[in-house]
């Protein structure tokens, strides 16, 4: 859950406050239970078929649906990957690092880490990194917000805006995303849980989801009071110096670059774990390849060439020079436009796959039904809007 608030997710949200102010918060606060009840769902199908997200694809509506699966999640996972790097070349940027440099050597330790250790080992990594993200709590309320405009943007929803819809997209894509469907779900059956697990699992999802959001509250209002409060209209940004530089002030200019860079780099590290891993595991479930942490590089070359070469693509895009910041809100808003394939195949399992004790159920079923649909609809009309109105 860490990876879901990854380093696309936070310039989103910092882009959504330094433009918006507190208008998209409300959909921050929204998504905290719909991101719970997704990934939930992937717990359930994971502990207790046994089998990853693409495996039961292909059991219960053929190859070339599993096949379509795969190529969203392929797009969703190297524009992921795209992101976590702009976030470590951003920050590198920052600090007079060159971009090649900084981006080599993260691709370089996540290698080395992946290849020679276990799940468990990289798990704690992981988890190590991904908490550095908590320093944006401290900066929300370093930074002072007011009461009275937070309370006016909860109520306002400016949606005949094209700029405001394509953020709406950018956010819901930055929360609801196809690769951390595939991930958890594989991640649970290499763990080896079963349905014994099954509450423990879903507390761990519960409090993530409210962590994970809680730092993106945290981003969205951080820039929204000390770069939207005073310049009327909002600003554009345009580089992650950019956003450094709205926090520095209230943690002090050494201090606070080096907790922004720490926030950062570990929401980019556990991110860039989670999705080159999952490229690599839902490749593994079509294709049939070995697809272990514990199988080692001999046994599974294939798994780490997929993890390897899932960096790489992203490192060479990060390289081209484009710019660091539209690329990772372009890539939310892409996460938003391929939800009905991914949430689609979601509910669809847990009504087909699931044996009748975990199937979804009454008024249950119909609230998934329900939320799901709306997000799809919702995620792809803002996008769309917000790309050809723009």
């Amino acid at each position: 859950m860490l990876a879901d608030t990854d380093a696309g997710s936070l310039i989103t949200a910092a882009q959504s406050g330094a433009q918006w102010g507190y208008t998209l918060l409300s959909a921050q606060i929204i998504l905290i239970p719909i991101v719970y009840m997704v990934q939930e769902l992937t717990i359930r199908l994971g502990v207790v078929t046994g089998k990853g997200h693409g495996e039961l694809i292909e059991a219960h509506f053929g190859r070339k649906w599993a096949w379509l699966s795969i190529s969203t999640l392929v797009i969703a996972c190297t524009g992921a990957i795209i992101c976590e790097m702009s976030g470590v070349a951003g920050v590198g940027l920052m600090w007079g690092v060159p971009m090649w440099a900084s981006t080599g050597a993260v691709t370089l330790f996540l290698v080395v880490m992946v290849v020679t250790g276990s799940y468990k080992r990289v798990e704690r990594i992981a988890i190590g990194v991904g908490l550095f993200e908590l320093v944006f709590l401290a900066t929300m309320i370093l930074s002072g917000p007011q009461t009275d405009q937070m309370i006016a943007g909860l109520k306002s929803f400016p949606v005949g805006n094209s700029q405001y819809l394509f953020l709406v997209a950018a956010n819901i894509g930055a929360v609801v995303m196809p690769w951390m469907i595939f991930y958890q779900q594989s991640a649970v059956v290499d763990k080896g849980l079963t349905t014994e697990h099954l509450k423990h699992s879903r507390w761990d999802t519960a409090i993530g989801s409210v962590v994970t959001q809680l730092v993106m509250i945290a981003m969205l209002v951080t820039t929204a009071a000390t770069l939207w409060a005073h310049n009327e209209g909002g600003v554009d940004l345009n580089t992650v110096e950019q956003i450094s530089d709205a926090i520095t002030p209230h943690l002090g200019y050494d201090a606070g670059r080096i907790l922004f860079s720490l926030g950062i780099v570990g929401a980019s590290l556990v991110a860039a774990i989670v999705v080159s891993l999952t490229a690599a595991w839902g490749m593994g479930e079509i294709t049939g390849y070995r697809r272990s942490l514990g199988d080692g590089v001999q046994q599974a070359p294939w798994f780490y060439v997929v993890y390897a070469a899932v960096l790489v693509v992203g490192v060479s895009i990060v390289l081209s020079g484009a710019n660091l910041i539209d690329i990772n809100i372009f890539v939310q808003v892409l996460n938003a436009l391929l939800l009905p394939i991914v949430l689609g195949f979601l509910v669809l399992l847990s009504q087909k796959a699931l044996p009748d004790p975990y199937r979804l159920k009454g008024r249950y079923a119909v609230l998934v039904w329900s939320v799901t649909g709306v997000m799809c609809v919702l995620g792809v009309y803002s996008g769309i809007a917000g790309i050809f109105q723009s």
